[in-house]
């Protein structure tokens, strides 16, 4: 207690020194925090960007589908398929699709498309096609309707109500078909990829067009939890998985994405280096400041039998206080600030990267481990930044320290 008592005076006999190592501790901590909870934000919108705009979390197709989408690669019996997805209990909900490539025409313009037929209802639990629909309206099962994007309907010159032909090759006899629809929705995902290449018409109908009798290309999967879609050992994958077919999470869908996130990790980890190292310095500067100004001090303890760990153990005394002060400071204002800028957002304009779209406020996130592994991490480092100042003054020569002192 006497070495607290002395170690607690002796930090605030210069205050102004104290308060300012202080605010370098506390700014450290709450930019390790900022940035973690900024880094946490964008994985989770480029995760939802992924999983939940069409991808979703898994998806069960035929072996060398997505190599380059040949409409002859449909899924082994997907009535089975289903059926094992269906019976699964990780499982939130499914979206049977159809996939082929054709071109799309008004009475104006023609371009290509990707043609994807889906079922409206079960799409509902996977993907968010009727959250981007802000013309008309979602797919309500209808032989005829079907929905395009912003772009696509700006270069086809149309609007709601007008006709639409689909032109595409059966994949039971590869003979070209067409087929009218009247244009009911206009969505807007965002990456202008997707919206000016994709086209969403009913699942029976595509079928019927296409010649599919049942078949399908793809099976979208949402999880109750979504850390399972990142397990590649999930026994649905497992089960799913045979000569023919194959189920992937969105790490092996999107692995470019996942690089990518995996990099942004080490972000944090990057910046907080920097931190400690500066901080260090300050604390290295300040302590032997304090040390220089007590010299004599140190010098008649050591005359009078102090021994060096007593004298070790009062500088550590002080650079813990110190840590214990700026980390008070530092995790009251870290959470404010990042909570407030999870309600609010940081102004990061409109980017895409990798075809998911950041657009407007990226929001932080905080997280239980900032507010416990962080301020200790600082404290530590502050710490290990005090034992060479304390190790010089312990090694204080007594009759050094009163000559300087004169």
């Amino acid at each position: 207690m006497l070495t607290f008592k002395l170690a607690f005076r002796n930090l605030f006999r210069n205050t102004r020194r104290t308060i300012l190592t202080s605010v370098l501790i506390s700014a450290s901590l709450i930019v390790l925090i900022l940035v973690d909870g900024l880094m946490l934000g964008m994985t989770n919108v480029m995760i939802g960007g992924i999983t939940h705009t069409l991808e979703g979390e898994a998806q069960v197709v035929r072996k060398g589908f997505r190599n380059n989408f040949e409409v002859e690669y449909t899924i082994d019996d997907p009535t089975s398929v289903i059926n094992q997805i269906e019976n699964s209990k990780a499982v939130e909900g499914y979206g049977p699709r159809v996939i082929i490539g054709g071109m799309i025409a008004s009475s104006y313009n023609t371009t290509g498309s990707l043609v994807y037929g889906v079922d409206a209802q079960q799409e509902l639990r996977v993907s968010r096609i009727s959250e981007a629909v802000i013309e008309g309206r979602y797919l309500s099962g209808g032989s005829r309707e079907i929905l395009i994007g912003k772009p696509m309907a700006d270069l086809l010159e149309v609007k709601l109500g007008d006709r639409l032909i689909i032109t595409a090759a059966t994949v039971d006899t590869n003979e070209i078909t067409q087929e009218l629809f009247r244009l009911s929705g206009i969505f807007e995902f965002g990456p202008e990829e997707m919206d000016k290449n994709l086209v969403f018409i009913n699942l029976d109908k595509a079928q019927s067009v296409l010649g599919m009798k049942g078949n399908l290309h793809q099976i979208a999967v949402r999880f109750i939890d979504p850390e399972d879609a990142k397990n590649p050992e999930l026994p649905l994958f497992k089960q799913l998985t045979n000569e023919e077919n194959e189920a992937l999470g969105w790490l092996n869908l999107q692995p470019s994405i996942g690089a990518m996130i995996e990099m942004s990790s080490y972000a944090t980890a990057i910046v907080g280096t920097i931190l400690f190292l500066l901080t260090s310095l300050g604390v290295i500067n300040s302590m032997f400041m304090s040390i220089y100004e007590r010299i004599y001090e140190f010098g008649v303890a050591k005359a009078i039998g102090t021994t060096p760990w007593q004298i070790i153990q009062l500088v550590l005394f002080e650079a813990l206080l110190l840590a214990l002060i700026s980390c008070a400071f530092g995790l009251t204002l870290g959470y404010l600030l990042g909570d407030y800028f999870s309600i609010n957002g940081i102004p990061m304009g409109k980017m895409e990267v990798s075809g998911v779209l950041l657009d407007g406020n990226l929001y932080t996130q905080l997280a239980l481990y900032q507010f416990v592994n962080f301020p200790i991490y600082v404290t530590l480092l502050t710490l290990v930044a005090a034992i060479y100042p304390a190790t010089f003054a312990s090694r204080i020569v007594p009759t050094e320290a009163l000559q300087r002192a004169l």
